[in-house]
């Protein structure tokens, strides 16, 4: 039930990020998450888009190196305290988060988190038991 993520690796320069977004608009591919973490030299790009197959062989095409893995999306409500229920459960599965990042929806009252975690069977089946919703990529598709 995971979801895809592409993972780009850029050069932390001036225009970098408006070249990849360019390409990727004008290939008609929509961002639905996009998260960057930069070291001096060095950018690290995770997106979540609506076309997964285009946006890696456009990207590819124009030199850049991705990578793409599964990650879990998580459903919570948009309210204090939400996030912190999900981590627990994750905490107390003895699973490790190794980054996260967020996003709101456009209608409903809730955020999607994308996790990316070591075992994404085992922290979806005790989200899922505690009771959140999964993202899957038909979620993502109707955004």
């Amino acid at each position: 039930m995971s979801i895809k993520q592409l993972t780009v690796f850029v050069q932390n320069s001036k225009g970098t990020l408006v070249r990849v977004t360019d390409t990727l608009a004008k290939n008609n591919v929509n961002l639905r998450a996009l998260s960057i973490a930069e070291t001096e030299e060095l950018g690290i790009l995770r997106l979540i888009v609506n076309d997964n197959q285009t946006a890696e062989k456009v990207l590819a095409d124009q030199g850049y190196l991705i990578k793409v893995i599964d990650v879990v999306g998580v459903k919570i409500g948009d309210a204090p305290g939400k996030l912190t229920e999900a981590l627990e459960v994750l905490d107390k599965a003895d699973i490790n988060v190794e980054y996260l990042y967020a996003f709101m929806t456009r209608t409903e009252k809730h955020a999607y988190v994308v996790l990316r975690v070591e075992n994404n069977d085992e922290a979806e089946r005790v989200l899922e038991n505690a009771g959140f919703h999964l993202i899957t990529a038909s979620d993502v598709d109707k955004l």
